[in-house]
C-alpha cells in the first residue's frame, strides 16, 4: 500500500489493458524474497499477462532498490503445474464451491446404491483415506479425469490439471433422506480467450456452454462461468463413480 504499492501497481498495469494488480505477498527465506502477486486477468487465463506485468513491477522495484537482484521471474511460489499447499489454501485462478441434491429415488434407481452407502464411502475413502496418504487437495475420487477432459475440450492447458484438480467432495444425507453433495475447488485455472480457445472445435464447445470469448459488459464473467462448468463436471463424475 501507500506510495510504494501504487508505484508497483502502476508499473504492472502499464503492460496490459485488462490486468489489475490486487496485492503482493512476500515470503522471506534468508536473503531471498519470493513475491506472490494476486491479479485479475479478465477472461484470459492470464499467465503471459501476469508474467509481463510482474517483470514491470520487479523492474520498478529494482529502480528503487538497485542492489536487488532478479534471480528468476517465477520463484515457484505461484505455484504453476506442481502440487502445493499454498494453492490449496490461498487459491489460484478461480475458486469455486458448488452443491447439488440428488433424490433418494435417483440414487437407488440409477446409481444402484443407497444414500448412506455413498456418504460412508466418501468418508472412508475420499476423506480419511486421502488424509492418511498425506494428500494435498486430493480429497476426491477422480477429479483430475474430469478436469482434464473439460480442459482438452475447451482449449485449456491440460498440464494445469495438477493444481486445478485440487478438490474436496462432501456428501451428507438430507433430513428428507436425499443425497447432498458439494465440491470445493480453490484453484481452477481457465480462460475463454487466447491459446487453444481459438481452435474451431474448442471455440464451439465454449459457445455451447455460453462462455466463448471475452465478455465486454463484465470482463472475467465468461472465465468464471467456465470454472463453474469444470466444477460441475467434477461433481457429476464424483457421484457417478
Amino acid at each position: 500500500e501507500g506510495e510504494g504499492g501504487k508505484r508497483l501497481r502502476d508499473a504492472f498495469e502499464s503492460t496490459t489493458s485488462f490486468g489489475k494488480l490486487v496485492k503482493i505477498c512476500p515470503t522471506v527465506a534468508g536473503k531471498n524474497v519470493y513475491l506472490r502477486l494476486t491479479c485479475r486477468s479478465g477472461d484470459a487465463m492470464g499467465m503471459n499477462m501476469v508474467s509481463k506485468g510482474s517483470l514491470a513491477a520487479v523492474s520498478a522495484l529494482r529502480e528503487a532498490f538497485p542492489t536487488v537482484q532478479l534471480v528468476a521471474l517465477s520463484g515457484n511460489m505461484c505455484t504453476d503445474k506442481k502440487p502445493s499447499a499454498i494453492n490449496w489454501i490461498e487459491g489460484r485462478g478461480k475458486s469455486v464451491v458448488i452443491e447439488c441434491v440428488v433424490k433418494k429415488s435417483v440414487v437407488e434407481r440409477t446409481l444402484k446404491t443407497t444414500v448412506d452407502a455413498i456418504v460412508d464411502v466418501n468418508l472412508q475413502k475420499n476423506l480419511i483415506g486421502s488424509a492418511m496418504s498425506g494428500s494435498i487437495g486430493g480429497f476426491n475420487a477422480h477429479a483430475a479425469n474430469n478436469v482434464t477432459a473439460v480442459y482438452l475440450a475447451t482449449g485449456q492447458d491440460p498440464a494445469q490439471n495438477v493444481e486445478s484438480s485440487n478438490c474436496i467432495t462432501l456428501f451428507e444425507a438430507t433430513p428428507s433422506g436425499d443425497l447432498w453433495m458439494s465440491c470445493t475447488m480453490p484453484s481452477i485455472e481457465v480462460g475463454t480467450v487466447g491459446g487453444g480457445t481459438t481452435l474451431p472445435a474448442q471455440s464451439s464447445m465454449l459457445s455451447s456452454v455460453g462462455c466463448a470469448g471475452g465478455s465486454r459488459s463484465d470482463p472475467g464473467s465468461n472465465a468464471r462461468r467456465l470454472a463453474t462448468v469444470v466444477a460441475a463436471a467434477v461433481m457429476a463424475g464424483g457421484v457417478s463413480l
